[in-house]
């Protein structure tokens, strides 16, 4: 059975370390790498390790690069990976911050080491969780109305789609960007989950009546 490599960076060594004890004791995972900031992780391990790390979970507050200003950083290198934000921090622009930029899910610390690791399982088949409180802020803060219509998407997506637009294929998008076609590929997939289409023609059309950020 092919398991599900989970990786961790998070500074609270006590914490990171009784998680990932925690995860290993599941059959179904099994242990990447960990550390204590985002440097080591991009620095390091991007080249040798890129495509490895199936789930990555992440805390915001990090003593080199937050893992908010982390998130476009790691998706541009890793596409395919799944960011869970594993984080005390439940402000609501915090968490609407982490989606919008790439993240897949949103857990609190305080939820139980079984409620993380259940919902290590929903993302590892292909969906996304919020803890039930951060879920709650977020209804609330939608119901008041402060959240833009508009579509927001990564600065790596915001390329990709403008050259949709001038009619580009997705090799010429490739050596123009110095990524692959299947790279490419990967973007456009998660671009359209962002902005719930189905194609080409419907993600330029949004971009046309102005519906994206």
């Amino acid at each position: 059975m092919k398991k599900t490599r989970v990786s961790i960076i998070e500074d609270n060594t006590v914490f990171r370390d009784t998680l990932m004890q925690y995860i290993s004791l599941q059959e179904e995972f099994e242990l990447g790498v960990r550390f204590s900031a985002v440097r080591p992780f991009l620095d390091e391990l991007m080249g040798r390790y890129e495509g490895q790390t199936h789930i990555l979970l992440l805390d915001v507050g990090l003593p080199d690069i937050s893992g908010l200003e982390a998130i476009p950083l790691i998706i541009e290198k890793m596409p395919d990976i799944n960011i869970v934000m594993l984080t005390t921090y439940e402000e609501e622009d915090v968490i609407l911050k982490a989606l919008c930029s790439g993240a897949c899910s949103y857990i609190s610390k305080t939820a139980s080491m079984s409620d993380i690791v259940s919902a290590l399982y929903i993302v590892g088949e292909g969906g996304s969780y919020m803890s039930p409180s951060i879920a709650r802020e977020i209804v609330t803060y939608l119901m008041g109305g402060r959240v833009s219509k508009a579509t927001i998407l990564t600065s790596r997506q915001r390329e990709i789609l403008q050259r949709l637009v001038d009619g580009k294929t997705y090799d010429v998008i490739g050596t123009e960007l110095f990524v692959s076609v299947e790279t490419v590929r990967s973007h456009v997939k998660k671009m359209y989950k962002i902005l719930q289409v189905n194609n080409k023609t419907e993600a330029i059309a949004k971009y046309m009546r102005g519906e994206i950020n």
